[in-house]
């Protein structure tokens, strides 16, 4: 997969993005970002490293032949049981396995192309965190589908759940990207409704990577209601914060005015004047200026 990236480093672009609020276009690779850069390594790591391990352990309640190794079973989505079902570690581990050679590279080649746009636009933090929470929503579709008799218990494993997730993000905040899809050049957003369309096709004729499938499209969903939400979220987060600020400085205004009379009252009548509730509200007031910062 390859696509138009941003680019970060040509000034005739950032002056561009000072009028269009986004990072012109081009065609090239992209610059690894460094929680890319570890989620490639890491995922390469634990594939190798599974590479070694025996096939000596029998999946429950399956075939006396479907056996895998360590990794596969206690790290996989395997709701074979209610028990295997609530573990949560299985959510996210297993977005770090993969069956083959050729499933791991188009899974990271995806991130490759994919995940440094959206780490730079979203910093690293909030970008791993989506990264895995699309992947662990497709965990979690699977294994409902699963708990309903939809689909049977098998391993799952890979993290394309994630990588459609981004690839759904992008499509929503980089509509100019353009992917290859099998060498032809597609807009981000209709691969990613070509993709969408396939991937509900095949859960619903339960065909024979319907469980994959099923994670594929709860990431997606993951990352387009993320992406549609998070403006919402922000507009509501800034209503709360100025409606606390508007209180507190109705607050600070009630409590100066009284602070005034007060004063005033001192000035006319003496200390000894104060009723017991104006002199907790005058220890109030200097407990409070004695607590702001200095300005330097």
């Amino acid at each position: 997969m390859g696509l138009y990236d941003r680019d970060y480093t040509q000034d005739d672009s950032r002056e561009q993005s000072q009028y269009t609020g986004m990072p012109q276009m081009r065609f090239g690779l992209p610059k690894l970002t460094q929680v890319v850069k570890w989620l490639i390594i890491a995922n390469f790591v634990v594939f190798l490293t599974g590479l070694f391990l025996p096939n000596n352990i029998l999946i429950p309640n399956g075939s006396p032949n479907n056996k895998v190794n360590f990794f596969d079973f206690w790290f996989s989505v395997l709701p074979y049981s209610f028990a295997a079902g609530l573990q949560l570690w299985r959510l996210f581990t297993y977005q770090f396995l993969h069956g083959d050679l050729m499933h791991i590279f188009f899974n990271m080649l995806a991130l490759f192309f994919l995940g440094p746009a959206l780490e730079t636009h979203w910093g690293q933090r909030k970008f791993l965190t989506f990264y895995l929470a699309c992947g662990a929503a497709g965990g979690l579709f699977y294994t409902f589908l699963v708990a309903v008799g939809f689909l049977p218990a098998l391993p799952m494993i890979g993290a394309s759940g994630s990588i459609l997730g981004l690839l759904a993000a992008c499509a929503i905040l980089f509509p100019n990207f353009v992917v290859f899809v099998f060498l032809f050049p597609v807009p981000i957003r209709l691969a990613a409704i070509g993709f969408a369309v396939m991937f509900l096709v095949s859960v619903l004729t339960k065909g024979p990577n319907a469980g994959g499938e099923a994670a594929h499209l709860a990431g997606m969903f993951a990352g387009v209601a993320y992406c549609l939400s998070a403006p919402l979220f922000t507009k509501a987060t800034l209503i709360l914060k100025a409606s606390h600020w508007k209180k507190t400085l109705a607050s600070e205004q009630k409590l100066q005015a009284e602070l005034d009379r007060i004063l005033q009252k001192v000035h006319d009548e003496g200390l000894h004047s104060l009723s017991s509730k104006e002199k907790r509200t005058l220890r109030k007031a200097t407990h409070l200026e004695q607590s702001k910062k200095p300005p330097f």
